[in-house]
C-alpha cells in the first residue's frame, strides 16, 4: 500500500461509478481518474452550469473518456430520488458509488426537508441515495463497491444513545437544534458517514451480499470545502490561517483524491475499512485510525433507524 498512486488503479473498463460532487476538487479528481482507466462515470452535482463545465473539462483531458452530468442536490431529498429514477432508466447496473460530495462548518441552516444542513447534505442525502441506488448496486457484477468520504474530524462529534453523548451531538438532537456549533455539526455529520458504513457493511455480511462499503479521508488537502468554510468566516484571524495552511500544509487535491481511488478499486480492501493519507493528513493511503464509536453496533442501529424514518428511505432487502 505505502507509494499507492493512481497509477496503480486497475483497469476500469465496463465498470460503470456515480460521483457526487464531481464538478470540482476530489470529487473531479476522482471521476477522472477513473474515467482514465475505463470506468463510465456520471458526474452527480447540484450545479449544472458547472457539472456540465466539468464533464466536459474532463473529456478534454481524458480523450475518449464515457462521462456525463445528472444533477443531484443532497439537500433535497425529491432531487435525490430523482436522480436514483433517472439513472435506473438510463443504467442497468452501478459498480462504484462514490458519496464525496459534502458542506463543512455552515452556519446553522435547513435543507429543503428541514434537517440541518450539514447533516441533511452529509449523511441523509447519502444514506437516501444509496437505499435509492441499492437495485442498481445489486445488479453489477461482484466487486461492487460504496466508498463514503469522511473526516478526521469526525472525532469532534459523537452520535449514540442521547444519555452516552455531549449535548448537540447525538440523535436526541439531529438538527442541531439546541447550542449549535458548526464544526461540531460538522464532526457529527463525518461520524454519521463512519457509523453508515460499519452498519452497511455489518448488514451486507449478514445477507451475504458481494457489495463492499468502505469509507475514506482526505487528510488534509486543498479544496473548496476548506476555502468555502474561510469564505462564510469573512476575513478573520481563523480564515487567514486557513488559507495559508491551504497554501503551504494541505496536499493537491490530485493526492487528497487517492485514499478515495484506492478505497474503490484497489484489490483486497476489507469491508469497513477507513482509509487515508498514511501521515494523517498528507501521504501515500493506508488503513486510518478511527474514534471508537464509529465501530459501535448500538450506535449504528440507532442512526440506521433514524436515517430510514428522516429519509423515508427503506433497505428491505438489508434487514438487521
Amino acid at each position: 500500500m505505502p507509494g499507492w498512486n493512481a497509477t496503480h488503479i486497475p483497469d476500469q473498463s465496463g465498470r460503470s461509478a456515480v460521483v457526487t460532487g464531481a464538478n470540482s476538487g476530489i470529487g473531479y479528481v476522482t471521476a477522472r481518474e477513473l474515467a482514465r482507466r475505463g470506468a463510465s462515470v456520471v458526474l452527480a452535482c447540484r450545479s449544472a452550469a458547472r457539472g456540465r463545465a466539468a464533464a466536459i473539462r474532463l473529456r478534454a483531458e481524458v480523450p475518449g473518456a464515457q462521462a456525463e452530468f445528472m444533477p443531484l442536490d443532497l439537500a433535497d431529498l425529491a432531487s435525490v430520488r430523482e436522480f436514483a429514477a433517472g439513472y435506473a432508466q438510463r443504467h442497468a447496473a452501478l459498480d462504484l458509488l462514490i458519496n464525496n460530495a459534502g458542506v463543512m462548518a455552515l452556519p446553522y441552516g435547513r435543507t429543503a426537508d428541514g434537517f440541518e444542513t450539514q447533516f441533511g447534505v452529509n449523511h441523509l442525502g447519502h444514506f437516501a441515495l444509496t437505499g435509492l441506488l441499492l437495485p442498481r448496486l445489486r445488479a453489477a457484477a461482484p466487486g461492487a463497491r460504496i466508498v463514503n468520504v469522511s473526516s478526521g474530524f469526525h472525532v469532534l462529534g459523537r452520535i449514540g444513545p442521547a444519555d452516552a453523548c455531549p449535548a448537540g451531538s447525538g440523535l436526541a438532537d439531529p438538527g442541531g437544534e439546541h447550542g449549535y456549533r458548526r464544526w461540531i455539526a460538522y464532526g457529527r455529520s463525518k461520524t454519521a458517514n463512519l457509523l453508515f458504513t460499519h452498519e452497511l457493511s455489518r448488514r451486507f455480511t449478514a445477507a451475504a451480499s458481494p457489495i463492499t462499503a468502505v469509507a475514506a479521508h482526505p487528510g488534509y488537502a486543498s479544496s473548496n470545502l476548506h476555502s468555502g468554510a474561510s469564505k462564510l468566516e469573512g476575513p478573520t484571524l481563523n480564515s487567514r490561517v486557513a488559507a495559508l495552511g491551504n497554501a503551504v500544509l494541505a496536499q493537491p487535491t490530485s493526492s487528497g483524491a487517492l485514499p478515495t481511488l484506492y478505497a474503490a478499486t484497489a484489490p483486497g480492501v476489507r469491508p469497513d475499512a477507513f482509509i487515508g493519507p498514511r501521515f494523517g493528513w498528507r501521504g501515500a493511503p493506508v488503513r486510518s485510525w478511527r474514534a471508537g464509536w464509529t465501530l459501535d453496533d448500538a450506535s449504528g442501529e440507532l442512526l440506521w433507524a433514524a436515517s430510514e424514518q428522516l429519509t423515508g428511505v427503506s433497505y428491505a432487502a438489508l434487514p438487521r
